[in-house]
């Protein structure tokens, strides 16, 4: 997962921030980073040099494998609290978009059970009525 920061020209960009930004995106979310190609962070300072509450702002694209991109944002009063709760964010965005898909998955046909699986079943099937008509 290719994670790229980018900033307004109010928030003095920095090595140590871009790679302190990195690091909370990856350990929030971790368990997704083999769905997803790519996180964009965009930070910005909504009211510039003016000091104002819940001015900090981080907005969070990330594109999962095969999917529409998904985008969060989250305004704080800091921008660590504006990047932790987009992160969150995001992760419980990630959790709702791949619990669908899992749901769709388990809901499966019979046409969708391998032939093995599929075999077998059939197997059962036909020792079930063998026993049934010796039974009767």
């Amino acid at each position: 997962m290719q994670i790229q920061v980018n900033s307004d020209n109010h928030i003095q960009s920095s090595v140590r921030l871009e790679e302190w930004v990195r690091t909370t995106i990856e350990s929030t979310l971790e368990r997704y980073e083999e769905d997803l190609t790519r996180v964009e962070v965009h930070l910005r300072d909504e009211n510039g040099d003016k000091p104002g509450p819940h001015d900090m702002r981080c907005q969070l694209e990330a594109r999962p494998k095969g999917h529409q991109p998904v985008s969060v944002t989250h305004k704080a009063d800091t921008l660590e609290q504006a990047v932790e709760g987009a992160a969150t964010k995001l992760e419980h965005a990630l959790e709702h978009l791949f619990g669908k898909l899992r749901g769709k998955r388990t809901a499966a046909t019979p046409t969708d059970i391998s032939p093995k699986a599929n075999d077998a079943l059939l197997e059962d099937e036909f020792l079930e009525n063998e026993q049934a008509a010796l039974n009767s």
